[in-house]
């Protein structure tokens, strides 16, 4: 007999495998094996809120599989990821598989190599049921509120729609920002910027009026901007003041999984569930050539800054090595974790620093190399020395010999740096969501060196409204409100995006119609649902549940009683009352009367409606056209739907042609045959006659161009 080791995921078990070797059998539940089920609340709560759960649906088949694993095994041991929803996920295992709650059973890796899963082996512990009880609380607290509010907003709304506890809290930030636009009044500010060229250069450094002999002048009108430039004609420009010092920057800290999802869409373009796919891929293990099946990143759902003294040395051996002693701080570097943060797990870091993404490009796929690249860069460059910039700051004075006579002048200002030691720089700098100046490089200048003016104009702006979120923004106030925790961004994001409260513009998240129908009628009848403060006092509820410092079912009780008390109240206050959208009228006549058709969503998506119900009651599917023809009989190709929801593509003369495809059609026209072609994942265009079999790569547009898209 063996020892039963569960897991998770498949690609963990196989990693984990590896290093038990034999006398171990490394299974995987793929997931959570018990849940509440959809079809109902499956919460009692007249008796403390107490869930009701059942199997996966679909997973029956391998509880038994592993039930019998456990009849043959001497010893198992639960092994699932190490945060509160592995913790529930090794609890249900053990509930479902009849395992002793009591028995030293549950084994945890921050990291999947060798030493890591060895020392997690040797020092088992129980099931951590603080841990569980706060999944559950999140779990129950999240039912309810879904289930209970969302077929309110539905009778109110539309039906099939949704709310949830902190959806809908991400929501009202975006609905918020987007009346901030609204209401937003551009004010107009003008500009004097000017070009010198000093006595000990021949390129000109670029400066900036910012006042007069009264002090600080702000520039409102062009009035006022062509007054300065006429009191400038014919001066003469002199240095009054130069100002040198010296400015240390700091490299950023490791990654957490806001900022691993922040600078993920910065500098690589994905998505946060793109980002938190591919870090689990790198958490869970690659084969790697010349070391076999291993993790290559720590636990990546985490809000702590900290990192292992281990992996300390061996990024600082790494980095004295590579780039020489002078590239290390003169004593470690330490930051410090957010107050609110769990600090359950280390920082986002390479498990081997020493393994660079160069030694392991070829074994990885374009996305885990990008994003390993990403992880493995920030976590180096924070162990380095600062980098060491030589500041400067110039005062000039403008005034013509009539002005200075009265002693009246004009003062710009001018600052730049230049680098002393690149530091930490050499090899990574984090991206920004503004858009940084660009300092000047100021040539060798001296207080009363005489400047040549060579360029002088005045420019008109105009103050800009607050930018709408984009998804990185968006993670970030999640996370500086406290608003869900590192294992949440990603749904949250995902689920206002499913429901079409908000829709990508570019990488802005922008509210629909519906969202902010939803979130007005949430702000008047459940102001505590969508208030940030109130559900960032509910996360540090769920924390002190983890801690053991609080009992959760009674913290549900002080939820709940309220809740359910407001939605009644808001039931009696509403009742008749229906919100009306705003519908998108075609130029598609009804053939039953003739009026123009609507387009409307129902719970299976958009659909052509009369707009004379209930007189005339006229539907028909909505039929999105593309511009490409079918390689068969040529009819248009038009998208569709399948059961499920997936988006595929077929001709419009079905049933008499069959022809359907999940590749994308283009505008572009095949150079053999001239039908349409269309495009696979990962960029191939072919021409889908099967006489033609055309083929190429499309072109790839310059990073310019998608940014301009």
């Amino acid at each position: 007999m063996s020892k039963l080791v569960i897991v998770e995921s498949p690609s963990k078990a196989k990693t984990i495998q590896k290093y038990l070797g034999k006398g171990y059998k490394v299974t995987a539940s793929v997931g959570h094996i018990r849940d509440l089920p959809a079809a109902k609340l499956s919460v009692d709560v007249k008796h403390d809120f107490a869930p009701k759960y059942a199997i996966v649906k679909g997973k029956e088949k391998l509880v038994k599989e592993l039930r019998e694993m456990v009849s043959e095994s001497d010893k198992v041991y639960l092994a699932t990821d190490p945060d509160r929803e592995g913790e529930a996920i090794s609890w249900h295992l053990a509930t479902v598989l009849d395992l002793d709650l009591n028995d030293k059973n549950r084994v945890k890796f921050n990291e999947i190599n060798k030493t890591s899963v060895e020392n997690g082996m040797a020092h088992p512990e129980k099931i951590d049921m603080d841990l569980v009880d706060a999944q559950q609380a999140r779990r129950i607290l999240d039912r309810l509120v879904g289930y209970k509010l969302s077929p309110f907003v539905s009778q109110k709304i539309r039906r099939g729609l949704s709310a949830g506890r902190v959806q809908s809290v991400a929501l009202r930030l975006i609905v918020d920002r987007e009346e901030e636009i609204r209401a937003f009044k551009p004010e107009e500010y003008w500009s004097l910027d000017a070009k010198f060229i000093a006595p000990s250069s021949k390129r000109a450094f670029a400066a900036a009026f910012v006042g007069d002999e009264t002090g600080k002048v702000k520039i409102t009108d062009g009035d006022q901007a062509n007054e300065i430039l006429a009191r400038l004609e014919g001066a003469s420009y002199a240095v009054t003041s130069v100002k040198k010092g010296t400015r240390r920057k700091q490299p950023a800290p490791p990654f957490t999984t806001s900022t691993l999802q922040q600078e993920g869409s910065r500098k690589l373009g994905f998505q946060g569930k793109r980002t938190m796919k591919v870090a689990q891929e790198l958490y869970e293990g690659v084969d790697v050539k010349g070391y076999g099946a291993m993790g290559l990143i720590t636990y990546m759902r985490t809000d702590s800054l900290r990192i292992s003294e281990e992996a300390r040395a061996q990024g600082n051996e790494f980095i004295a090595e590579t780039y020489g002693k002078e590239y290390l701080p003169e004593k470690p570097r330490y930051y410090k974790t957010k107050a609110n943060a769990q600090d359950g797990h280390e920082a986002i870091r390479p498990t081997m620093p020493s393994l660079s993404p160069d030694k392991v490009k070829e074994s990885l796929t374009s996305d885990q190399y990008k994003l390993y690249t990403l992880i493995w860069k920030r976590f180096i460059a924070s162990l380095m020395a600062n980098c060491v910039q030589d500041t400067v700051k110039v005062e000039i004075q403008g005034a013509t010999e009539a002005d200075r006579a009265k002693d009246r002048y004009c003062v710009f200002a001018a600052s730049g740096y230049t680098v002393r030691f690149d530091g930490y720089t050499k090899l990574y700098e984090a991206g920004t969501d503004e858009e940084e100046e660009d300092a000047s490089k100021i040539p060798e200048i001296k207080t009363g060196d005489a400047l040549k003016l060579k360029e002088l104009g005045g420019n008109q702006h105009f103050t800009q409204p607050p930018a709408r979120y984009t998804e990185a923004s968006l993670v970030k106030k999640l996370e500086e409100t406290g608003v869900g925790r590192p294992s949440t961004y990603v749904s949250i994001v995902s689920t206002i995006t499913g429901r079409e409260y908000v829709v990508r513009e570019q990488k802005q998240l922008k509210p629909t119609e519906l969202g902010e129908a939803v979130t007005k009628l949430l702000k008047e009848q459940f102001p505590n649902i969508v208030n940030v403060k109130f559900t960032a006092n509910m996360e540090s509820d769920l924390d002190k549940v983890e801690h053991g410092e609080v009992d959760y079912i009674a913290m549900l009780h002080a939820f709940y009683d309220d809740f359910e008390e407001t939605l009644q109240k808001a039931k009696e206050k509403t009742e008749g009352v229906k919100i009306k959208l705003k519908e998108d009228e075609t130029n598609i006549p009804c053939e039953k009367c003739g009026r123009m058709m609507v387009i409307k969503t129902g719970r299976f998506g958009k659909f052509l409606a009369c707009p004379g119900y209930p007189e005339c009651k006229n539907t028909k599917p909505l039929v999105v056209e593309t511009s490409a023809t079918c390689p068969k009989c040529g009819g248009k190709v038009i998208q569709k739907k399948s059961k499920r929801g997936y988006v595929f593509f077929g001709c419009e003369n079905y049933p008499e042609c069959n022809f359907m495809t999940w590749d994308k059609p283009t505008d572009e026209k095949c150079p053999k045959c001239g039908k349409s072609l269309f495009k696979r994942k990962g960029g191939l265009l072919v021409c889908l006659d099967e006489a033609c079999g055309f083929e190429k790569k499309a072109e790839r547009k310059s990073r310019a161009k998608k940014t301009e898209e």
